[in-house]
């Protein structure tokens, strides 16, 4: 498969096959050339073109994966039980973009963070504690819980796992990817985004 420039970031495992994060394709290449990637899965494969050899005036190439685990790998054990940093970006895609209490699909400048138990109450800024909601809402609901509010959550508000997470980060991701980071996801919410096509 051919790309521009920018193309695609490469799905990077621990040698154990857990999804630890996205790299550049360049980063990706030298890996392979360092010989750190332990193996690689997915069904898509980039061939790189380099420069031509002085001597031989052959081309050189190197063939990269979508999906590679990298050997000597920095993480540490505990890097499963890793919880990942919120933000308004990765909460609005968790929420899908809906306003969880009025239903409604918005762009992402439409959205606020909304604390189902306010700040003013002692609620904190944290996943199990936000939500998206569009600015009528969260103005409507102010500085009350959404029962005090009647405005009833259309969901329950959750921290996504290490895999979820990486779905949520990356808006451009190819289908053997996200078949890979699906088969560790626990909540159904996230089962339906959609891959990137390049």
């Amino acid at each position: 498969m051919m790309f521009g420039i920018t193309g695609p970031s490469i799905l990077r495992l621990d040698v154990s096959g857990y999804p630890v994060g996205w790299i550049p394709w360049q980063d990706a290449v030298c890996l392979y050339v360092k010989e750190l990637v332990a193996w690689e899965t997915g069904e898509t494969e980039f061939t790189i073109l380099g420069g031509y050899s002085r001597l031989s005036g052959l081309r050189s190439s190197i063939s990269i994966n979508s999906i590679i685990a990298v050997r000597n790998s920095r993480f540490h054990h505990g890097h499963h039980n890793h919880i990942p940093h919120l933000t308004n970006r990765e909460l609005f895609r968790r929420d899908r973009n809906m306003c969880m209490y009025c239903g409604q699909t918005y762009t992402d400048g439409d959205l606020t963070r909304d604390h189902v138990v306010p700040r003013s109450q002692g609620g904190i800024d944290w996943w199990t504690n936000v939500v998206a909601a569009c600015r009528r809402c969260n103005t409507a609901k102010g500085g009350r819980t959404p029962e005090e509010a009647r405005q009833p959550l259309l969901a329950i508000p959750f921290v996504p796992n290490p895999a979820e997470y990486l779905a949520l980060k990356n808006r451009r991701i190819l289908a053997d990817q996200m078949e890979f980071l699906k088969r560790q996801f626990h909540h159904d919410c996230l089962m339906d985004l959609a891959p990137a096509s390049f």
